[in-house]
């Protein structure tokens, strides 16, 4: 029975265009794995969308000259494009100005405040009377109250690394203007979240997580505390009661419920308004949460907690592979510092299915790991074109040249011949295990175990010395149909990861119908018909030459 499964990734800011740390940690695994349970014929729905509010957001429109909607309409086209230059595999790619995201988070808040686990609280806050507002902790520096450094920000020293309240701070003055600020009184209304610690201990308990995550998640528990969940301005969910103009819901409250929101617009426009609770109310479905390790507490703990405390039967996560961080030569990428990479000079020069791979090969799944650009050139030029590419051209050409440009018939099958296939059906079912189980880098690495073992297949059985002979005619044709059906598999493993590159092969072997709607296992356990016609080799990927990266290593440095 296929099984339905809902997958999702973190929402990416829309307060600037994202870079390949962002894609390593949420997006790629997710789509990786989107592609791969379609294949497996399961039902799949992949939900993202963008995040577009939150007092950064504000900050830096005011910067830009920009209105808020103006600054996350420009970022929002821009995510979307990288997005679909990547060949990201969304089902709906949503964003959090929809109308009909307002509507869902305002229900989250209302049932969690009748139900009691929000209370109204009065708390001192700073004012700028200059600006006749409250000002939210990036918008206010001061001297720090540990070290005393005077830039330091609202809620962090930068120097020190102390944390803190924005109203710890002394001789707090406003980010924009060096206006003064004073405390003054505020209603805010605050999350009870330590009314769930039990509830989320037990819930724990179900998990398999990776150690790291679940060993985070429960001291994360053991510390939770009420928390705020709304702030002083006009740009984000309004609170939905009486009196509360002027307050919005912080945006780590309304993001996470940006899934259910724009599950409800994919319905919607696919002409069935109901059609989204068939995933998000059906207590089979599998909900996989893609992340990056700083979202951890947030989709771990207090988006389960708010779950658990509204009245919907709304699913909670099951399966939660955070990753690590992914960086760019040994730092953390920085738009802030130029310490990134142009992505339109990128794909000016190389194609999505080699960054797709390269970060694959070395995704931060257990262990921080990093972008470098001699990396880059290794794996480019190793293993695509010296393993992947290698193969499938060597093969395409010897069968245009000796076998009329179609599958041979197999004949009798040698004891090399059958220990080939045995050992290449295992590389395949222990790539589908990886792919089942999150493990990206496990399933690239078999990738290129099963090119390599094509290749030395095919050198150790010298076809072109049986071509001479017609005596011998028969097992040259053996040998390229066992290759010919590598080829086929090195498709299917490739088509999660690499699908551009994929499809190319399975076109160039003969085939006319798509991946998915043949599925892993048929692709897997029927050979290519005999006679199959195969289309006209041509190289699948350009060398990466020392040039293009020292000019971009140069770039960098700059």
């Amino acid at each position: 029975m296929n099984k339905k499964i809902l997958i999702t990734s973190a929402l990416p800011y829309a307060n600037g265009p994202l870079h390949f740390g962002h894609i390593a940690g949420a997006y790629l695994p997710a789509d990786c794995y989107a592609r791969f349970e379609r294949l497996m014929k399961n039902d799949v729905l992949y939900i993202c969308g963008s995040d577009e509010y939150g007092i950064a957001i504000t900050m830096s429109a005011e910067v830009a000259g920009r209105t808020p909607q103006q600054h996350v309409d420009l970022n929002h086209a821009l995510i979307k494009t990288l997005f679909q230059q990547l060949e990201i595999s969304f089902d709906h790619y949503s964003r959090t100005t929809w109308p009909g995201h307002i509507k869902t988070t305002q229900q989250y808040f209302l049932d969690l405040f009748h139900n009691g686990y929000i209370e109204e609280r009065i708390t001192d806050q700073l004012y700028s009377e200059a600006e006749n507002k409250f000002l939210a902790d990036r918008y206010v520096v001061g001297t720090c109250p540990k070290c005393g450094y005077d830039q330091a920000r609202g809620d962090e020293c930068q120097k020190c690394g102390a944390a803190y309240e924005a109203t710890d701070l002394i001789e707090p003055r406003s980010k924009l203007t060096g206006s003064k600020l004073v405390r003054k009184p505020t209603k805010h209304w605050f999350l009870l979240l330590d009314r769930f610690k039990e509830k989320l201990k037990a819930w724990l308990e179900t998990k398999d997580w990776k150690p790291n995550v679940i060993n985070f998640v429960r001291g994360y528990i053991d510390e939770l505390r009420p928390r705020a969940i709304t702030r002083d301005m006009t740009w984000g969910v309004p609170v939905p009661l009486p009196g509360s103009e002027g307050k919005v819901l912080y945006v780590w409250f309304d993001a996470p419920i940006g899934y259910i929101s724009a599950t409800i617009e994919w319905a919607q426009k696919h002409g069935d308004p109901e059609l989204w609770k068939k995933y998000w109310c059906d207590p089979q479905v599998k909900l996989v949460h893609f992340i990056g390790k700083d979202n951890i507490p947030f989709h771990a703990v207090i988006f389960p907690a708010m779950t658990m405390g509204q009245n919907q039967p709304y699913k909670l996560v099951d399966e939660l592979p955070a990753n690590e961080f992914y960086n760019l030569e040994g730092r953390q990428f920085s738009k802030s510092d130029n310490w990134t990479i142009d992505l339109d000079r990128f794909f000016h020069s190389f194609t999505a299915d080699q960054i797709r791979y390269v970060i694959a090969a070395n995704a931060p799944e257990t262990a921080d790991s990093e972008f470098t650009w001699k990396d880059f050139q290794s794996r480019c030029n190793s293993d695509l074109s010296g393993k992947f590419g290698n193969l499938v051209n060597r093969v395409l050409v010897f069968a245009k040249k000796q076998c009329g440009q179609k599958v041979p018939p197999r004949d009798t099958l040698s004891e090399v011949d059958r220990v080939f296939l045995e050992q290449m059906n295992s590389v395949v079912s222990q790539a589908q295990e990886a792919y089942s189980t999150f493990r990206l880098r496990r399933a690239s690495q078999l990738l290129m175990e099963l090119a390599q073992l094509g290749n030395v297949y095919f050198d150790s059985k010298k076809p072109w010395a049986d071509a001479k002979s017609e005596e011998t005619r028969g097992t040259m044709e053996t040998t390229i149909a066992c290759c010919l059906e590598c080829l086929k598999n090195l498709a299917l493993l490739a088509y999660p990861i690499i699908p551009a590159t994929a499809l190319k092969v399975w076109a160039l072997l003969g085939f006319k119908d798509s991946f998915e709607e043949r599925g892993w296992d048929q692709i897997f356990q029927r050979k290519i018909p005999s006679g199959q016609p195969l289309l006209e080799p041509e190289i699948l990927f350009k060398r990466v030459e020392d040039e293009q990266i020292q000019a971009e290593i140069e770039i960098l440095r700059k």
